[in-house]
């Protein structure tokens, strides 16, 4: 079993000299580049970028940017990058422009903590001095600007206690305010699913299950519809079953006609430092096949190598 990242012997000044040795000169060193930035946490690049600009003068990611291209470079920026940072800059492209992708809305706000949507948020305004509520506000309406923006505020419990009569209460609650009514109240739904913490709601779901005989989902699948649907989807997938709905957003990114690289890009590095080894795991078990096999199969070259070396590597 390889190690994972965090189990390579780290040097960053060596690590900086091998970069810079890989980046000088006539023609790029790509192996070296993936190998060294694939075994390093994110915590440990930024160290190395620190650690380089010292050395050098230059700063790490404008070196590899002027190195490589396509979406070799893509894969290696993402990594230098801080989450947040990341985060921030895949809200913005998914924002800005003609048309919202709020697909990337969904599976980033929904599956985020409270605590990462605040320093998403902060990097947000640090890098393009605006609020991120306010554009998602901007850029999206009814019930999925409801619950988007409920979960931009970061106002979830986060502890894990759990009050049985309150998981009973609430079971009633949404009952009567989705099978038991004509029309649904999704207010009430959105307030109950972006207000409590993860094992609270896990047990009011099991109570609402008791108590109607069908789970949460299938309830929301036939009461609501369109983006708010997925997003609420996506919000109980991500609270019950991270490692899962990641690894169908996988599969849907690679599976058709053509790869969806920005999508395979974006979660592969967001979660490598997650629960990519689960998703990977999750992955096999949903469509018998390995992720490694899907990702040979539809990537070539550097690219290939660099998605490899994040999957296998975790």
């Amino acid at each position: 079993m390889q190690p994972s990242i965090r189990e390579h012997p780290f040097d960053h000044k060596n690590d900086a000299e091998k970069l810079r040795k890989a980046m000088k000169g006539f023609g790029t060193d790509e192996d070296t580049l993936i190998d060294i930035i694939t075994k390093r946490t994110n915590i440990q690049r930024q160290q190395i970028a620190q650690i380089y600009k010292g050395l050098y003068n230059k700063d790490l990611y404008q070196e590899i940017k002027s190195e490589v291209s396509g979406k070799l470079e893509k894969v290696l920026l993402a990594l230098l990058t801080p989450p947040d940072v990341y985060d921030a800059q895949c809200l913005n492209d998914a924002i800005k422009g003609l048309g919202t992708n709020e697909s990337i809305l969904i599976e980033i706000l929904c599956s985020r903590t409270p605590q990462q949507i605040i320093r998403i948020k902060e990097a947000y305004k640090r890098i393009y001095g605006r609020d991120l509520e306010r554009d998602v506000a901007g850029d999206t309406s009814g019930d999925l600007e409801k619950i988007l923006l409920a979960l931009c505020r970061s106002q979830r419990d986060y502890s894990n206690r759990v009050d049985g009569n309150k998981a009973q209460q609430d079971a009633q609650r949404l009952f009567k305010a989705g099978i038991n009514k004509w029309g649904t109240d999704e207010g009430l739904f959105v307030d109950i699913f972006t207000s409590q913490n993860p094992s609270q709601l896990n047990a009011t779901m099991q109570e609402y299950q008791r108590l109607t005989h069908q789970d949460i989902e299938t309830s929301i699948n036939s009461e609501m519809g369109g983006k708010f649907k997925k997003a609420f989807l996506t919000l109980i997938e991500c609270l019950r079953y991270p490692a899962s709905y990641f690894a169908k957003r996988l599969h849907e990114s690679i599976q058709g006609f053509g790869t969806k690289d920005e999508d395979l890009i974006r979660i592969i590095v967001s979660r490598s430092e997650v629960d990519l080894a689960q998703i990977r795991q999750d992955f096999r078990r949903i469509y018998n096949k390995c992720l490694e096999t899907f990702i040979k199969d539809d990537t070539s070259g550097d690219y290939e190598k660099i998605l490899l070396a994040l999957v296998v590597g975790n």
